[in-house]
């Protein structure tokens, strides 16, 4: 395996598309309390791939480290290839009786997520690394 260094390695990739339309989209999901890992179960199992069905690219998922956001919240970027496209992929990702079976079977002992917070981000053309 060879390693570049840190500069080496940043010239190397790829550098944002300035007439990209691709869209990002970062969701801020707070659980309520204890429902966090019920969350993580219907994500790791059902919902990336429910998302990839519907055009919705999974970039990253995270947690935080801290308390008290560590015990309820997942952190996730999804991008669209628009955000007209994003407005449509919601919409089939909604309406899809696979998500209401799967959205309804983990939330047998209550519901999840007490709120979503969401915002839609375009690239700057200084943005290392990333590719639509």
């Amino acid at each position: 395996m060879t390693f570049l260094p840190t500069a080496a390695w940043a010239a190397s990739r790829p550098k944002a598309d300035p007439t990209s339309t691709t869209v990002y989209e970062l969701r801020v999901y707070h659980t309520y309390a204890g429902k966090l890992d019920d969350l993580l179960r219907r994500f790791r199992e059902h919902t990336t791939k429910l998302f990839e069905k519907h055009g919705m690219k999974n970039v990253a998922y995270w947690t935080p480290l801290d308390e008290p956001a560590k015990s309820t919240t997942l952190i996730y970027v999804l991008a669209h290839p628009s955000r007209e496209a994003a407005a449509a992929n919601w919409k089939a990702f909604q309406d899809d009786p696979e998500w209401k079976a799967v959205r309804d079977k983990s939330e047998e002992n209550g519901k999840i997520v007490e709120k979503v917070d969401s915002t839609y981000m375009a690239l700057t053309d200084f943005s290392p690394g990333v590719t639509s």
